[in-house]
């Protein structure tokens, strides 16, 4: 989403008490008037009811229990080599020693890979365990690179330090100094793992250069943290939806399923829905209608009812899959908003109930938010039927197929793969189409108002942004891409796989289709870590228009010491106004700042190969921070720090 000055943000007192609810699992809640409700049904099918979320006989389930607390430690042994060859593997019996010629930083033993002076290879290795629970670990050591090598401009001799498989710097005869420097690493998307921490140095045929290594350490600190991808549950989710419209395409009612598989060594024996939208209404009157469940039983609504707990048939072993089914009503409120309908033009985005998502630190369940997103959901296949009136154009996530209906209705069938949302729109818009010079198919449908010479303008736009972020990224993979295009949204633009609403606005357009690659491919928990799609998307807009971001970072100014780019959205809720400047504006031009430390083409190619890596997956700042540390021989701590991103 692209915010505009226009944009007015305050926590309704519904959000407030969901996040109060979430922030304090272990207390139940206490129910409210409002709160004991009935899910309403879709017109002319049964109610079911739930008890209110307080109630003892229906609270819901914890978040999960909670990841093993961490105890601050390090974790390699023997790190100043004091014990001999103790815990390590070396290459010959010369690597760790005490010899002359060069000395330790502490003790009298250290380790020295090469210094022989023709053609070499020295390792040194240690196989350590990074306990799970921690939030950051970061890896230290000392190092002292003297050489006979003369050249101030070739790399003949090389050090390459690597923990698993990821490189985390590569220093050469180019680095000597006179005794030992310090080197730092944050390691903290290996947190949960066993992994190697090893050392290789390469020697030429000629003149000797020598690493010298000591003093090595791995500590960890911080309470708890997420373990890794694979462990993110319910996996592979498929969505069947089938609904139909009434005339104005403001009320859908129908059936939707989902199926999905365990992909937890845990068993997992419900699931939740998000029920995104009923922040719009009240929790006795609900946008969105859920009834008739299969598959499980519904439990309680929680979370200013977003959240509807479903106990499953039976409880789901590891690769286990299941079905749940339900009947579906979506009713669309007033206002041009991202699920509001604005005359006859109706937006419907997060509408569909979708499953949350549960990993180490329980499920995800965080409160919505109108300041941005809350909208954490894994890479899902999708079929939605909508029957409509023909008299309404429906542009819809993925590539979509219209057949006759019953009399002066169309039947679209919207077909998506790996997304993690479906969005559509309904009303009488005007619609031109195209295609980008790559050859992804654009389709701009406006509302009344839009003249023709703006809708062209957006075209051509959608057109050059979406080729620019694919030829930086990779290939757009969703087919065609829809836009939909009114002046009346407060909000500025927002994304959705294959589907972006906007303002008339080229810098909001190409913003919006940034998103397809930084939240929809390369996915994130959009509450926890909203920087990771929105700064990342700025700075590909920014790349996509020529702009630079020359000299932007030399007017930050923090608002506190607790101001972090890399803060959740609970703490942007409560600080709205500065919410934009840091995670959009210092967010995109620490990326700028990144590129200019590491260079363009080192920066060109992290960013590259780091979308192919997550492709369809899932980023943390941890896993980004060492990516970038790996693509770099500059110790990025102080960055990071300076920049205040921190995970």
């Amino acid at each position: 989403m692209r915010p505009t000055p226009r944009k007015a943000v305050a926590a309704s007192a519904l959000t407030l008490a969901a996040l109060a609810a979430v922030s304090l699992p272990a207390t139940p809640a206490t129910a409210t008037p409002e709160q004991a409700l009935s899910v309403a049904a879709a017109p002319g099918t049964a109610s079911t009811s739930f008890a209110a979320p307080g109630s003892p006989a229906a609270a819901p389930a914890k978040a999960a229990a909670a990841a093993d607390a961490c105890t601050p430690a390090q974790v390699i042994t023997n790190g100043g080599f004091e014990s001999g060859t103790s815990s390590w593997t070396q290459s010959s019996t010369s690597v760790i020693t005490s010899r002359t010629g060069q000395s330790a930083h502490g003790g009298t033993a250290f380790a020295w890979l090469d210094g022989v002076g023709s053609t070499h290879t020295d390792t040194l290795s240690q196989s350590v365990t990074i306990p799970s629970g921690c939030a950051t670990a970061t890896l230290t050591f000392w190092l002292h690179i003297d050489t006979a090598e003369t050249t101030s401009s070739t790399a003949y001799d090389k050090l390459t330090a690597k923990i698993g498989t990821t490189t985390l710097a590569t220093y050469s005869n180019l680095d000597k100094n006179t005794g030992y420097v310090q080197k730092s690493f944050d390691v903290s998307a290996f947190v949960g793992q066993t992994v190697s921490l090893a050392f290789t140095g390469t020697e030429d045929s000629s003149l000797q250069s020598s690493f010298v290594l000591d003093d090595l350490a791995l500590n960890t600190s911080g309470d708890t943290a997420p373990p890794a991808d694979a462990t993110r549950t319910p996996a592979a989710p498929s969505y069947t939806v089938s609904l139909t419209s009434n005339t104005a395409g403001t009320v859908w009612t129908g059936h939707e399923s989902a199926t999905f598989t365990n992909a937890s060594a845990t068993a997992l024996s419900e699931v939740y829905l998000r029920l995104w939208d009923n922040y719009h209404g009240t929790c006795t009157s609900m946008p969105i209608a859920v009834s008739n469940v299969s598959g499980g039983t519904a439990g309680a609504l929680s979370v200013g009812c977003t959240a509807l707990q479903i106990t499953l048939a039976s409880p789901l072993t590891q690769g286990q899959s299941a079905t749940i089914g339900f009947d579906l009503g979506i009713t669309v409120p007033s206002g041009a908003d991202r699920f509001g309908y604005d005359g006859a033009f109706s937006f419907i985005g997060n509408a569909l109930p979708l499953l949350a998502v549960k990993d180490g630190a329980g499920w995800h369940l965080d409160p919505y938010t109108n300041n941005g997103e809350s909208f954490y959901s894994l890479a899902a296949d999708f079929k939605v039927t909508l029957d409509h009136p023909t008299t309404l154009l429906v542009p819809a996530t993925g590539a979509s197929v219209d057949v006759a209906g019953t009399s002066g209705r169309t039947v679209t069938t919207a077909t998506a793969t790996k997304v993690r949302d479906f969005a559509w729109a309904a009303g009488p818009f005007s619609k031109i189409s195209g295609t980008s010079t790559a050859g992804t198919p654009i389709n701009v449908y406006s509302v009344t108002g839009i003249s023709s010479a703006n809708a062209q303008s957006m075209l051509t736009t959608a057109k050059t942004a979406v080729d620019a972020h694919a030829d930086r990224f990779g290939a757009y993979p969703y087919g065609e891409l829809d836009a939909v295009i009114d002046n009346n949204f407060w909000f500025g633009g927002m994304e959705y796989p294959g589907f972006v609403l906007d303002l008339v606005s080229t810098t909001a357009l190409t913003h919006e289709i940034g998103h397809q690659w930084w939240y929809g491919i390369v996915g994130d928990d959009e509450y926890s870590n909203p920087w990771l799609d929105e700064s990342f998307t700025d700075y590909a807009t920014d790349l996509a228009l020529g702009k630079t971001g020359t000299s932007c970072w030399s007017s930050v100014s923090w608002a506190s010491s607790a101001e972090k780019i890399t803060n959740s959205m609970a703490y942007w809720d409560t600080h709205s106004s500065r919410y934009s400047t840091v995670v959009y504006g210092y967010g995109k031009c620490a990326l700028h700042d990144l590129r200019r430390l590491i260079g363009d083409t080192a920066m060109t190619k992290l960013l590259k190969d780091y979308a192919t890596s997550h492709w369809y997956g899932v980023s943390t700042t941890a896993e980004f921070k060492a990516a970038a540390q790996a693509a770099t021989t500059t110790d990025l701590t102080s960055f990071w720090t300076t920049h205040r991103i921190e995970g």
